[in-house]
C-alpha cells in the first residue's frame, strides 16, 4: 500500500507545471508579433488605395471600434481568466458554445499550411537577394522568354506602356522562376526542390520557436516582434527620399468620399480587420492564458489595438513611396503598379527596389522583414494548437519530452500535408486554401456566436466582473453595447454581405478553377463553420434530463470558474440598479 501511494505521488510529480509568459514585455511583444502580419503590410495599404484613399479608413474605424477592441479585449479576458486554451476555455465558461473552439482550430490549421508557404517564397527571394545582380532586374536568364520586358532601361515609357503581349522580367521570375506555373490545377507537375528546401528550413525555424512553450516563444519574440520595426523604418525613410514618393503618398491617401456608399469597401474593411486583429481563431486566448491572473488586460488590449492599426497605416506609407517612385520612373500611372498580397510582396516590390542604387541591400531589408513578421503569425499558430492539446489531455501530454514529440509530429504532419502547394500547380490550390479555408467569412461568422455566447448566455455583468476582479479598473460601459449588439451585429450583417456577393475564385483574372476545386474550397470553408452548431446539438442530443434541462446545464460556467459570492451579490446589486433606471425612464 506504502509503495502504492508513493508511485502515484512519482506520478503526479512529474506533470509539468502550465507555465506563463516571464515578463509582461514577453506578452506584449508575442501578441504584437502575432497581429501584426504580412496583412498589415501587403493587404492593407493596397485597399486603402483601391477603396476611396483616406475614405477607407472610415468604415475601418467602426469596424475597430465595434468589433476590433471588443472582440480583442473579451478573447484576451477569457484567456487570462481561464489560464486554459482556446477549446477548454469555452468548457469552463459556455460547454455550448465549445464548437467555436474547434472551428477556430480548424482555421489556424489551414492557415499553418499556407503561411509558412509565403515564407518560404520570402526565404528564397532572400537567398537570391544577395547574388552580384538580382535574377528579377533583367532579361538576361533561361527562364526568360522573347517577350520579356527588361526594366533595368530607366523610363521605358513607350515599352510599358505597350506591353500588350509582353511581361516584365520580375513577372517572369516569380512565375517561371519561383513558381514554374503550370497551365492549372489539373496539372500538378512536380515539386520545386528550391521550395522544398526553404519550406524546411521554416519548420526548422518554427520548431524550435516554440518547442519549450512560452519558455522558448517568450525569448524569441524579444528579436522578431522587434526587428521588422527597425526595417519598416529603414524602408520607408528610403522610400520617402524617393523622387515620386510625393505622388505614392497622395495616391495612397486621396479622399475618395463616394466609395463608402460601395457595400464592398465596407466587406473588405470589415475582413482586413479581422484577420489583422487576429480574432476568432483562439490565438489571442492562448496568449492572455499565459499572464498572471492579475495583469491589467484592459489597458494591454487598448495599446495593442492602437499599435497595430497605426503599423498599418505606417506601412502604407512605406509601400507607396516605393510605387510612386516607379510609377515615376517608367511615366505611368501609379494604379498600374499597384498589387496586393503575392503581388506586391513578390512582384512590384522587387520590381521597385530593383531600380534603386543597392538593390540588393532594399531587397535584402524587405524579405527579413516580411520572414520577421510572418514568422511570428506562424509560430503563435503552432503554439495555438499545441497548447489547446496540451489543456484538454494535461496528465498524458505535460511530461517530459511528449510536448517536443507531438510538436514535431504536427509539423511533419502539416509538410507533407503542404507538399501539394510547392508543385508547379500548387499555387492553385494555395489559393483554393487561402480563399476558401482562410475565409475572413468563417471567421466572422465565429466571432458571431462567440459575442453572442458570452455576452447573452455566460453573461455580460460577470464579464465586468471579471475584468475588474483580475484588473482592478472598470470597463468602459461602451463595451457592454457592443458585447450585446453591435458585434454580432456588425459581423452578422458583413459575413451575409459576403455571402450574397461572393465572387468565384480565379488565378491572375483570367485561370477559371473546374467545378470540383470550387466544391473542395466551400468544404473547407464549411468544415469550420459547421463545427458551431454541430457541436452545440451533439451537446444537447448526448446530455441527460429533458432539452431545457440540457441548454440550461450546458450554458452554465463551471463552478471552479465564477466569481466569488460576495462578488455576485455585488453584481446582482448593480443589475437591480441599471433596471430601476430603465423602468424609471
Amino acid at each position: 500500500m506504502l509503495n502504492k501511494k508513493n508511485a502515484q505521488k512519482d506520478n503526479q510529480a512529474e506533470v509539468e507545471e502550465r507555465g506563463q509568459w516571464g515578463s509582461k514585455v514577453e506578452f506584449i511583444l508575442a501578441v504584437a508579433g502575432n497581429v501584426v502580419g504580412l496583412g498589415n503590410v501587403w493587404r492593407f495599404p493596397y485597399l486603402c488605395y483601391k477603396n476611396g484613399g483616406g475614405a477607407f479608413l472610415v468604415p475601418y474605424l467602426v469596424f475597430v471600434v465595434t468589433c476590433g477592441v471588443p472582440l480583442f479585449l473579451l478573447e484576451t479576458t477569457m484567456g487570462q481568466f481561464t489560464q486554459e486554451g482556446s477549446i477548454t476555455c469555452w468548457r469552463k465558461l459556455c460547454p455550448l458554445s465549445e464548437g467555436i473552439g474547434y472551428g477556430g482550430h480548424l482555421i489556424v490549421l489551414y492557415n499553418c499550411m499556407t503561411y509558412i508557404i509565403i515564407l518560404s517564397w520570402a526565404l528564397l527571394y532572400l537567398v537570391f537577394s544577395f547574388r552580384s545582380q538580382l535574377p528579377w532586374a533583367s532579361c538576361n536568364n533561361h527562364w526568360n522568354t522573347e517577350g520579356c520586358l527588361d526594366f533595368s532601361t530607366r523610363n521605358s515609357t513607350s515599352e510599358w506602356t505597350n506591353q500588350t503581349d509582353r511581361t516584365s522580367a520580375v513577372t517572369e521570375f516569380w512565375e517561371r522562376r519561383v513558381l514554374a506555373i503550370s497551365g492549372g490545377i489539373e496539372e500538378l507537375g512536380s515539386i520545386r526542390w528550391e521550395v522544398l528546401l526553404c519550406l524546411i528550413v521554416m519548420w526548422i525555424i518554427c520548431y524550435f520557436c516554440v518547442w519549450k512553450g512560452v519558455k522558448s516563444t517568450g525569448k524569441v519574440v524579444y528579436f522578431t516582434a522587434t526587428f521588422p520595426y527597425v526595417m519598416l523604418f529603414i524602408l520607408l525613410v528610403r522610400g520617402l527620399s524617393l523622387p515620386g514618393a510625393r505622388q505614392g503618398v497622395v495616391f495612397y491617401l486621396l479622399p475618395e468620399l463616394s466609395r463608402l456608399a460601395d457595400p464592398q469597401v465596407w466587406m473588405e474593411a470589415g475582413a482586413q480587420l479581422f484577420f489583422s486583429y487576429s480574432l476568432g481563431v483562439g490565438s489571442l486566448t492562448v496568449l492572455g492564458s499565459y499572464n498572471e491572473y492579475n495583469n491589467n488586460c484592459y489597458k494591454d488590449c487598448l495599446w495593442l489595438c492602437l499599435l497595430n492599426s497605426c503599423t498599418s497605416v505606417v506601412a502604407g506609407f512605406a509601400v507607396f513611396s516605393v510605387l510612386g517612385f516607379m510609377a515615376q520612373e517608367h511615366g505611368i500611372p501609379i494604379e498600374e503598379v499597384a498589387e496586393s498580397g503575392p503581388g506586391l510582396a513578390f512582384i512590384a516590390y522587387p520590381q521597385a527596389v530593383a531600380m534603386m542604387p543597392l538593390p540588393q541591400l532594399w531587397s535584402i531589408c524587405f524579405f527579413v522583414m516580411l520572414l520577421l513578421l510572418g514568422l511570428d503569425t506562424q509560430f503563435v499558430g503552432v503554439e495555438v494548437v499545441m497548447t489547446s492539446v496540451m489543456d484538454m489531455f494535461p496528465t498524458a501530454m505535460r511530461r517530459a519530452g511528449r510536448r517536443e514529440r507531438f510538436l514535431l509530429l504536427f509539423c511533419l504532419l502539416c509538410f507533407f500535408s503542404q507538399l501539394v502547394m510547392i508543385t508547379e500547380g500548387g499555387m492553385y490550390v494555395f489559393q483554393i486554401f487561402d480563399h476558401y479555408a482562410c475565409n475572413g467569412a468563417c471567421i466572422l461568422f465565429l466571432c458571431v456566436f462567440e459575442s453572442l455566447s458570452l455576452a447573452w448566455l455566460f453573461g455580460r455583468y460577470r464579464l465586468y466582473g471579471i475584468i475588474k476582479d483580475m484588473t482592478g479598473m472598470h470597463a468602459n460601459p461602451f463595451f457592454k453595447i457592443c458585447w450585446l449588439y453591435l458585434t454580432p451585429l456588425v459581423s452578422l450583417g458583413t459575413f451575409i454581405c459576403s455571402l450574397v456577393w461572393y465572387q468565384p475564385l480565379t488565378y491572375n483574372r483570367w485561370y477559371v478553377y473546374p467545378t470540383w476545386a470550387y466544391v473542395l474550397g466551400w468544404v473547407l470553408a464549411l468544415s469550420s463553420i459547421l463545427t458551431v452548431p454541430g457541436w452545440a446539438l451533439y451537446k444537447l442530443g448526448t446530455g441527460t434530463g429533458n432539452l431545457s434541462q440540457r441548454f440550461h446545464h450546458l450554458c452554465q460556467p463551471h463552478p471552479d470558474y465564477t466569481l466569488s459570492q460576495k462578488r455576485e451579490t455585488e453584481l446582482q446589486r448593480t443589475r437591480e440598479e441599471e433596471l430601476q433606471q430603465f423602468t424609471v425612464i
